[in-house]
């Protein structure tokens, strides 16, 4: 069975993103379901995957981090309204048999993701 995990790097120091609060949704015919909401870490990563066995289905989701919120507790002094403030991550699970990994690699000012397993 697979699993799906995720971890967040501030890429303005290189550093693993502590303390960034995660809300995971599966997202079905438009409606979205709040799955779970977590922390990262010391290490930017969640303490146990999001999802994994029976609990990892094929279909929609998303993963929103807050990012705004992360930088403003580093006391990183950005504009009003912020530029990146709530990441939203959409993204297909096509099978439930394999790893999931999307991380999220932000600054103040850009994010990118991908496929990791």
């Amino acid at each position: 069975m697979g699993k799906l995990s995720t971890h967040v790097l501030d890429i303005t120091t290189g550093k693993p993103g502590v303390g960034v609060a995660i809300e995971l949704y599966a997202i079905d015919l438009g409606v979205r379901t709040l799955l779970s909401r977590v922390m990262t870490n010391s290490d930017g990563r969640c303490d146990a995957p999001l999802l994994e066995g029976a609990g990892l289905r094929v279909g929609m989701y998303e993963l929103v981090f807050a990012a705004g919120d992360y930088f403003a507790a580093q006391g990183v002094v950005v504009p009003v309204p912020r530029f990146v403030d709530r990441v939203t991550l959409g993204f297909g699970i096509a099978s439930a048999q394999e790893n999931y990994h999307v991380p999220l690699l932000v600054s103040p000012w850009a994010y990118s993701t991908y496929r990791g397993s």
